[in-house]
């Protein structure tokens, strides 16, 4: 097997098997799509679980192409995108990294969270974001001109961010943006509904007291409940566990440590649940 059919190879197992399900917001596949043939790199910004993601693989699977995804953190450096010498078999061999696989071979590369990265990652980027679509591998001499399907995807949390870890206006202005949020109450039902089959009132019941408690941001809570966790809490609940346990354990006590955020959460919940609560208190004592 040669080098470009092995590589060929590898990044066929990137794509997704299974359309996901994810419900439309507003424009953002058309946007996608149109980014995509236009050779132009996307950032996706939002809050936590609200759906970017899943958003990218539902693009990556609508379009047929391979999806490499980098969880970026503070340790990542360039070299884990580009590739490095590996000794195998009794030689020093090049292994493409991430990065370098999709550039080389087609398909989008996803850096969930860049700004948790090194800055050094955002630099390697530069000449893939712009009419260059190049990337130098400064460790084997080799220049790769991108692929025709070759896409570059970036996310981050723009609520999480500070000064030290913003992205460089030099780097921002080679995206387009798009911007997430956590979706209207109706889009959340049929997100719960579709994702769990939880029956359509109690998955109402959890899209609007989700609402309620993202009210709370900024006065208790860093960040309010994202539709992941009324996700689990759907699924939780569809597995049989009451709802004031599965509020509680996936939501009121992952969101916060304190002890007042917490029964602030569960209050907005007995507002909803506040019936299931008391079955569950005379089931016990009697």
């Amino acid at each position: 097997m040669t080098q470009q059919t092995e590589g060929q190879s590898i990044v066929q197992q990137f794509m997704v098997p299974e359309e996901p399900n994810y419900i439309p917001q507003d424009h953002e596949e058309q946007v996608f799509e149109h980014a995509c043939n236009t050779k132009i790199p996307l950032i996706l910004k939002g809050p936590t679980g609200c759906g970017k993601t899943r958003f990218v693989e539902h693009m990556a699977y609508q379009l047929k192409l391979p999806l490499i995804t980098v969880s970026c953190h503070e340790d990542l450096t360039a070299s884990d995108l580009v590739g490095r010498f590996l000794f195998k078999d009794n030689q020093t061999v090049w292994q493409d990294g991430p990065l370098t696989l999709a550039v080389r071979y087609g398909g989008i590369c996803y850096l969930d969270e860049i700004v948790e990265a090194r800055n050094d990652t955002a630099v390697v980027i530069h000449s893939l974001t712009d009419d260059r679509r190049i990337l130098y591998v400064d460790k084997t001499g080799e220049v790769i001109r991108a692929h025709k399907d070759f896409m570059m995807v970036m996310s981050y949390n723009p609520g999480y961010q500070n000064v030290a870890k913003d992205l460089k206006h030099s780097t921002k202005q080679r995206f387009c943006s798009l911007i997430f949020d956590q979706p209207s109450t109706d889009t959340e039902v049929k997100i719960i509904t579709s994702e769990t089959g939880l029956a359509e009132d109690d998955a109402r019941k959890l899209a609007e007291m989700g609402k309620q408690i993202r009210s709370l941001k900024g006065f208790g809570l860093d960040e309010g409940v994202s539709c992941r966790l009324l996700v689990y809490v759907a699924r939780l609940m569809k597995s049989g566990l009451d709802a004031p346990t599965a509020i509680t354990v996936a939501i009121s006590q992952t969101l916060s440590d304190e002890t007042e955020i917490i029964h602030s959460v569960e209050d907005i919940a007995k507002l909803y649940f506040g019936d299931m609560l008391e079955e569950e208190k005379t089931e016990h004592g009697a």
